[in-house]
């Protein structure tokens, strides 16, 4: 089944174009199942953000962001991958072929299809917030957290993930500032202690930031905050600012067509990388609330490959 032909069928098609779905790329194209990849619209992921990568084994110097996906495509073109820019609006999974429908009406069918969709950090919304992404505005205090020693950051947000951020952040910043807009924090009783008894860490309750501030444009001086109370504005020197309101998994597209968690990341049957839906897969931070990192999505990239390689070769 699933012979590569010119009439938009193909055996493997990828959805996603990170470090999950290259790498499954790299490891589909070497099985020899030419795979397609739907690269949607942000190629490369959110690696394509990030500045310096310091933490993907194999380059003891660091490595940009946008570089080491490039040499992701490049490694994943030499094994044959076809990549195509179309931006998947529907899929039909209820039979096999899979058929996908891309803006402008086009369709592709496949006999297996990998999610690597990824998932995209919630943000403010402010445009200095925007134009200071990786010049000291992250969302991911493990990625970036070593480039702020001995600086005081602000960490947005109140749940678990805030408190890990702002825990791990501990181990290089000078202080970290927890910026709230309650009076008390969503996270679980356990976070919230280790949070609260931390002496590095400071809580700016009931506010919102409203502007990142900048001399220069290319590092944080501070944020104006707002008390949600009073609406009195102030300013709080920082060095960096984390955000940590969530993240979105970009799987919209298959709510109530395979099964996934309430926050919309695809449940996968360990140990692999099946979905509800036989000849489905999913890797990445598509299916992966907890890690977020690029070196387990590029993991769980190669397993979902390996997945379908053999998914296939039982249902010849």
């Amino acid at each position: 089944m699933g012979i590569v032909n010119d009439n938009g069928h193909r055996q493997v098609i990828i959805l996603g174009s990170g470090p999950a779905g290259l790498t499954a790329a790299i490891y589909a194209g070497r099985a020899n199942l030419s795979p397609m990849i739907l690269a949607g619209n942000e190629p490369g992921g959110q690696l394509t953000l990030t500045t310096d990568v310091e933490n993907y084994p194999g380059y003891p110097e660091g490595v940009q962001g946008p570089e080491m996906m490039d040499q992701f495509r490049a490694q994943a073109e030499r094994f044959d991958t076809e990549f195509v820019s179309g931006h998947v609006v529907g899929v039909s999974v209820d039979q096999s072929p899979f058929v996908l429908e891309l803006e402008g009406g086009s369709e592709l069918t496949c006999d297996t299809l990998i999610i690597a969709t990824g998932a995209s950090a919630r943000w403010l919304g402010l445009d200095s917030e925007t134009k200071l992404r990786g010049r000291g505005v992250s969302a991911c205090a493990t990625c970036d957290g070593f480039f702020f020693k001995d600086r005081v950051v602000g960490v947005v947000g109140g749940g678990d993930t805030a408190m890990e951020e702002a825990l791990f952040l501990t181990k290089f910043a000078s202080a970290v500032h927890v910026i709230h807009r309650r009076d008390k924090l969503r996270a679980s009783q356990i976070m919230q202690r280790r949070a609260l008894d931390n002496g590095k860490i400071n809580f700016v309750w009931n506010s919102v930031v409203e502007d990142v501030l900048s001399e220069d444009g290319n590092a944080v001086d501070g944020v104006t905050i707002r008390d949600v109370n009073t609406n009195e504005l102030s300013d709080l020197e920082l060095g960096g600012l984390f955000i940590a309101i969530g993240h979105t998994p970009n799987t919209g597209i298959f709510r109530g067509k395979i099964d996934m968690n309430k926050e919309g990341y695809i449940d996968t049957v360990p140990p692999g990388t099946h979905t509800s839906v036989e000849g489905i897969f999913a890797c990445g931070d598509a299916a992966d609330s907890i890690y977020r990192q690029a070196v387990t999505a590029a993991g769980t990239g190669c397993m979902a490959a390996i997945d379908a390689e053999r998914w296939l070769a039982a249902n010849e």
